[in-house]
């Protein structure tokens, strides 16, 4: 419960914060946030499930919101508080603008972090190793033999990391670093360890022994699921210690689908486990006893074996391409030739009884093979820990192990995908195959659940001590439904909800306009009657973004605005995202028409306030087609299951990105404008109705 104290201390942060901060105006929506967070978060709703999904309109000032509802008790019950987003823009926004304010001017002590995940760091040992002689590879495995400038880049980070001037993260290095380089120097779990004396100062367990001791974390998503993946509490701090707060919200069922998924190319898999076998072998040489022979035998043996069975689903998926690919082919020429490959999906995840059988075959010996592996490096630590074999002959074959090691647990992952049964209560897996073309023919094979809310549920709602989850769009159709259902929350399971209104004036400040068209987006003339009608609206504003469905559409209009009408406009994909802003801001900042072009990622993340936009046009309703292999095995899904795929997907869908795009125009109180739809399916189609009133209540004019 919130004591009378606690209050106070919220109230006191608060009232200090209001007068540090230029031009504050308390807002009700705020305080209504904080309070019903620290409510939520102390147990005064529901004692077990102190879980709170919140929809805050843009300026209601979410961030400060659930600082002051979450810190202040966090620091009072001894808890950790994780602030987990979907972009770095955000992150940085945090970490160096909201938290420090906080920090300064809110009277409360506590100190915070940015947490990263290993692979951003570089291992101090192997950054050594690598630059140990003129010749890198000699002393290490590099995929790809390092340039003359790679060189140069290993030893101005290695001096870096020495005197001090690098922390040892990728994103502070001042230039990019190639992948295949990276790769190699980076931490991993199986070889960076801080039981090795070697590895104690290594940047990462540095940084780890900082978000030890911090009180609040920031993290992104990615590195949160990879968390919950391990058990929890053990890159970030325990769940049942923690309160979360999960901004931007509306990005996580999508990136824990992405995290629960495994890929794996068949020939590029067989030819590097002919190549494990060596490594077992030559971890049992640098170990020099008895209790390495039984397990490298083993693992040579089932490594065999399993080369055999992959094999086996090589010779099938080649002996079927006719019936896999054939039709794919047919239906999508142009495309994959373009693609230069093509994708076969099995239909409600089911996969012939043959590759069923041969998947359960290499699920149990990959799963035999990870387990030998393991003893193999748990035994060559050991030897090191002890003295009987040195640290500079076991690095390089430790590093290799820990390749394999990642490599064999994605193995086994999809392998086990395809060889689950699924359960005629819950969604089917999708499973796919892909014939990709690069150096040589191979065959991608992939699994991914169609459904995430049992994972979120498993391993983090009701796991953790409490959550806040929140987002500017999160309700679809002006429903929480459709968003509880893909995070696994219920209705009546304790949770909270609340969606709180943006404050501002949408009425008197912005004009939603409905154009007159002509055609449908689907029609062949849709394009010709943009181009047409587009410069009249482009008249109402002299700051412009206009938000096209696709790059094709985009840059035909485009490059028949500029011929015909001689204007200049920003097109996205032509110069960098960066770019771009900077020149329309650099035009509004001189009285100067700017017009900027964009696609889906332009309605999400784009700050442009005040009279950097007062001219939104949205060409098209966003709908995008179920073209992944997931989102047509979860349409196929929810058609056998009796439902439409169009209503129960792509219109809640789309609601979100349309009141997403919307947002763009007014992003302070005084921000003034005019939005333009150009898409007559909302006044001539049933969803139409729904979709509008999902919107702010902009002032309507209908052409």
């Amino acid at each position: 419960m919130l004591t009378d104290k606690l209050k106070q201390v919220i109230r006191q942060a608060y009232k200090a914060i209001g007068e540090n901060l230029n031009n504050f105006n308390p807002r009700k929506q705020q305080t209504f946030l904080i309070a019903e967070i620290a409510k939520t978060l102390a147990g005064e709703y529901d004692k077990e499930r102190k879980i709170i999904t919140i929809e805050a309109g843009t300026g209601t000032g979410k961030s400060l919101a659930y600082s002051l509802g979450a810190i202040p008790l966090a620091i009072a019950q001894d808890k950790k508080v994780c602030i987990s987003t979907a972009t770095v823009a955000l992150q940085e926004q945090l970490i160096d603008k909201d938290l420090p304010f906080l920090q300064e001017h809110a009277r409360l002590k506590f100190t915070f972090t940015l947490a990263k995940g290993r692979q951003r760091y570089v291992c101090r040992q192997k950054l050594s190793q690598a630059i140990a002689t003129d010749s890198p590879q000699a002393g290490f495995t590099f995929a790809e033999k390092p340039k003359a400038g790679d060189i140069r880049t290993l030893n101005a980070m290695y001096k870096a990391l020495t005197d001090g001037s690098w922390q040892g993260d990728i994103d502070s290095w001042k230039s990019t670093v190639p992948h295949h380089i990276w790769s190699q120097i980076q931490s991993d779990k199986h070889s960076c360890l801080k039981t090795l004396s070697d590895h104690q100062h290594c940047p990462f367990h540095k940084a780890r022994d900082t978000m030890d001791k911090a009180q609040v974390l920031v993290v992104n998503h990615s590195l949160l699921l990879a968390d919950l993946e391990l058990g929890g509490g053990r890159i970030l701090s325990a769940p049942d210690e923690t309160f979360y707060i999960i901004d931007e919200a509306h990005h996580l069922p999508k990136i824990t689908r992405d995290h629960s998924s495994a890929s794996i190319t068949l020939r590029g898999a067989i030819d590097w486990l002919t190549k494990l076998r060596d490594t077992g072998d030559k971890m049992a040489k640098l170990i020099k006893s008895q209790r390495a022979i039984s397990p490298a035998l083993k693992l040579s043996d089932d490594c065999q074996d399993l080369l055999i069975e992959m094999q086996k689903v090589l010779s099938f998926i080649e002996s079927n391409t006719g019936i896999y690919f054939a039709e794919a082919h047919n239906k999508n020429e142009s495309i994959n030739k373009q693609k230069d490959q093509q994708i076969y999906r099995f239909e409600n995840g089911i996969i012939p009884k043959t590759l069923k059988n041969w998947a359960e075959d290499c699920h149990e010996l990959s799963k035999k093979s990870l387990s030998h592996l393991n003893k193999l490096y748990s035994a060559l630590i050991e030897s090191v820990k002890e003295g009987d074999t040195k640290m500079y002959a076991a690095e390089p074959v430790l590093s290799e192990a820990g390749f394999m090691l990642q490599r064999l647990e994605n193995l086994q992952a999809l392998w086990q995908m395809y060889a689950k049964t699924d359960s005629d209560k819950a969604a089917p897996m999708a499973r796919w195959i892909e014939q990709i073309n690069l150096k040589r023919p191979d065959y991608l094979l992939s699994a991914s659940p169609i459904e995430v809310g049992f994972t979120l549920e498993d391993k983090l709602w009701s796991q953790c001590e409490g959550a806040v989850l929140c987002s500017a769009t999160l309700l679809a159709l002006n429903s929480f439904e459709h968003f509880r259902f893909q995070a696994g929350l219920k209705n009546n399971d304790g949770s909270q909800y609340q969606q709180v209104c943006s404050p501002f004036d949408y009425q008197n400040n912005a004009q939603l306009v409905i154009a007159k068209m002509t055609n449908e987006p689907s029609a062949n003339q849709f394009t010709d009657e943009l181009i047409d009608k587009l410069p009249k609206y482009l008249d109402q504003g002299n700051a412009t973004l206009v938000l096209f469905s696709s790059y094709w559409q985009m840059e035909k209009v485009a490059q028949a605005l500029r011929d015909k009408h001689k204007l200049s406009i920003g097109v996205q994909g032509e110069h960098s995202r960066q770019h771009i802003i900077e020149n329309h801001k650099k035009c509004c900042d001189n009285n100067k028409t700017s017009i900027i072009f964009g696609t889906q990622s332009f309605s999400e993340g784009l700050d442009l306030p005040g009279n950097y936009l007062n001219n939104l046009i949205i060409t098209k309703l966003p709908f995008s087609v179920p073209t992944s292999p997931v989102e047509q095995a979860q349409a196929e899904y929810v058609t056998a299951r009796g439902g439409n795929p169009f209503m129960n997907l792509s219109v809640p869908e789309t609601s979100k990105k349309l009141v997403q795009a919307c947002g763009r125009l007014l992003r302070n109180e005084q921000d003034e404008g005019v939005i333009t739809l150009m898409d007559k399916r909302v006044v001539t189609k049933r969803y139409g109705k729904q979709l509008l009133d999902a919107l702010p209540p902009f002032e309507r004019v209908f052409e």
